[in-house]
């Protein structure tokens, strides 16, 4: 089994996932990867969280975290995506890629013979959703009738993945951007499936009853040719305090990090009594970990 998307996951898988972490956290018993498990770490972009976190998680699960970056592997030199993959397959029991192409991605896991995880596309970022969602878990519970808005770039990966897996979990999302922003409409249409999403150009309207209020930044990776054009026309969308003020009261502020303070969002919010962003972080770590115990435990199931 792959993680590619939010959408390979049902509620259950989800949950499952959930329950891996709390056992983490519980330490009541030693959780770990079949021993010498390795896993290849494929990033062709830039990353701190991600990057760290994964090799961290792989070190305390008892295995051996493997970096290979595009500058110094045979990518730099025109090697196929997909013989990458083969060969990788050979030596590791896992490949967490990081690539601006989905379609490379797509590319890679259907080469590769071992589970592919995606660690960040242009189109999803599905292990920073899982975090993100069991941060609203722990702190909200169960998320069914909650509102989850997320400002800004509706159409960033990060935005896909989230309404992917909090519909799925049974809250409603809000998209809150500019009228001529339109959310990516595979994800979009199929978060629709699962649940309720909206779109909307009002803050008023868009922020009305939410629990958790959800900011990216402004300029992607691989954006930054129009970067003066995108700031131009989110700049609106700031979640700052006047923003904040129209979501439910103590409404909680996300952010996946890294965070550009007075653009996307302010220092008083980010930095403030309402911000659950370090839980985010925190938790990336031990999300990562328990996707890899849950799809170590999916491919000795299906052996």
């Amino acid at each position: 089994m792959n993680l590619i998307s939010s959408g390979d996951l049902d509620r259950d898988e989800i949950k499952g996932i959930f329950s891996l972490a709390d056992r983490l956290v519980a330490n009541k018993e030693r959780l770990s990867l079949r021993e010498h498990s390795t896993v290849a770490l494929l990033f062709t972009e830039p990353s701190t969280r991600t990057r760290v976190s994964f090799e961290v998680a792989v070190a305390q699960l008892g295995g051996m975290p493997i970096y290979v970056d595009a500058k110094s592997s045979q990518l730099s030199r025109g090697e196929e995506l997909s013989d990458t993959a083969r060969i990788l397959s050979l030596y590791c029991d896992f490949i967490a890629v990081r690539t601006n192409s989905h379609d490379s991605l797509l590319k890679m896991a259907e080469s590769a013979g071992v589970p592919v995880i995606n660690a960040l596309t242009e189109l999803e970022h599905p292990t920073q959703a899982l975090a993100d969602t069991y941060t609203l878990y722990k702190r909200l519970g169960d998320l069914k009738g909650r509102r989850i808005a997320f400002l800004g770039d509706i159409a960033a990966n990060t935005a896909n993945s989230l309404m992917l897996t909090c519909t799925k979990l049974g809250a409603e999302v809000s998209l809150v951007g500019p009228r001529d922003w339109k959310p990516r409409a595979q994800c979009f249409n199929k978060a629709r499936e699962y649940g309720r999403v909206y779109v909307s150009e009002s803050m008023e309207e868009g922020l009305d009853g939410a629990d958790a209020v959800y900011t990216d930044t402004f300029v992607s990776m691989g954006e930054e040719a129009s970067a003066e054009r995108r700031r131009s026309a989110l700049m609106p969308y700031q979640l700052n305090s006047a923003a904040l003020s129209n979501a439910k009261s103590g409404a909680l502020v996300m952010h996946p990090l890294p965070a550009h303070r007075g653009e996307e969002i302010t220092a008083e919010v980010i930095d403030g009594p309402q911000s659950v962003v370090w839980e985010q972080a925190r938790n990336k770590l031990l999300i990562e970990k328990a996707v890899l115990l849950f799809l170590s435990e999916e491919s000795e199931r299906t052996r």
